[in-house]
């Protein structure tokens, strides 16, 4: 089994109308307050998986080495060194870390991949991702090209390539990793970006950006960012059936006060909802109870 752990190195801040659509604010402002530009708080949740000589990690983060203009823009409040004090807090270096995770390549799931000098954070990590998805994110649409800083990202796959330390994903579904005869699986889905892939370990799966946030549970509650809305509302629906048929816990990325839950499907009136909101993981490290 597993030891499950949430990290947190940072929060961060987008456009709320963006964040939910087609949503109107007078709605989504319910459930969530927008500062004076607008933009709401997210969390960057990371999940550290540990067991012997292996530590696992699926997504890095926004990253500590932004420009000032992109931080104050994106309100990037990292914690201490941001990934780094979080690993330390669960007594762990960079260095330790033996595989990284990356659901998909958007600056703030990738960008805690490097450090400030544009070096690998994660120097004895294999990198595990979704072949097809690289090849998108190399070229993407003029609609979501802003989401993908390959400059960055791009010279740190091909140098794990080089040093024979990547896996690429393949398909639909899969297998990520075995580590004594415990598997991480994984699912892709489809709208928010191409060959997304969702990680699913013990009772648990990280839904990134497919759900980011409790407050997307509801189906026709997506991103204004995806580049494909009613493609991700079907996703989101078999997600659902998947989650409750395999009675999965789920973990939201980017919020802040909710960091998973329990999804439940109303047949009366054929609504899916959080039928229990797990919280308390604002600290920068958060042990999992299986």
């Amino acid at each position: 089994m597993f030891k499950a752990s949430l990290l947190q190195p940072a929060t961060f801040a987008l456009d709320g109308g963006a964040m939910f659509g087609i949503i109107p604010k007078p709605l989504w402002e319910k459930k969530i307050a927008a500062d004076d530009f607008n933009r709401i708080s997210m969390a960057l949740r990371v999940v550290l998986l540990q067991q012997q000589d292996r530590n696992i990690l699926i997504d890095t983060g926004i990253g500590e080495y932004h420009p000032q203009k992109f931080q104050e823009q994106f309100k990037i409040n990292p914690r201490n060194q941001g990934l780094k004090s979080a690993l330390a807090a669960a007594g762990l270096k960079p260095s330790d870390i033996t595989d990284v995770i990356l659901t998909h390549l958007h600056f703030d799931h990738v960008g805690g991949l490097t450090d400030s000098a544009g070096k690998s954070l994660f120097p004895n990590a294999v990198l595990h991702l979704h072949e097809q998805h690289y090849a998108y994110a190399l070229s993407p649409s003029q609609r979501d090209q802003g989401s993908f800083q390959s400059h960055y990202f791009q010279p740190l796959i091909e140098q794990a390539k080089a040093e024979g330390k990547i896996h690429f994903m393949q398909g639909d579904e899969g297998i990520v990793v075995t580590v004594n005869k415990d598997t991480i699986e994984y699912k892709t889905s489809f709208g928010h970006t191409p060959y997304m892939i969702h990680p699913i370990f013990e009772n648990y799966i990280y839904l990134a950006d497919l759900v980011p946030m409790s407050h997307h549970v509801h189906i026709p509650w997506v991103m204004g960012y995806d580049i494909e809305p009613a493609t991700t509302t079907i996703y989101k629906e078999k997600f659902y059936q998947t989650i409750i048929a395999r009675n999965l816990k789920v973990i939201f990325e980017h919020d802040i006060t909710t960091w998973g839950g329990e999804i439940a499907h109303l047949k009366d009136k054929n609504k899916y909802v959080l039928s229990s909101a797990f919280a308390g993981s604002d600290e920068s490290f958060f042990p999992l109870n299986f």
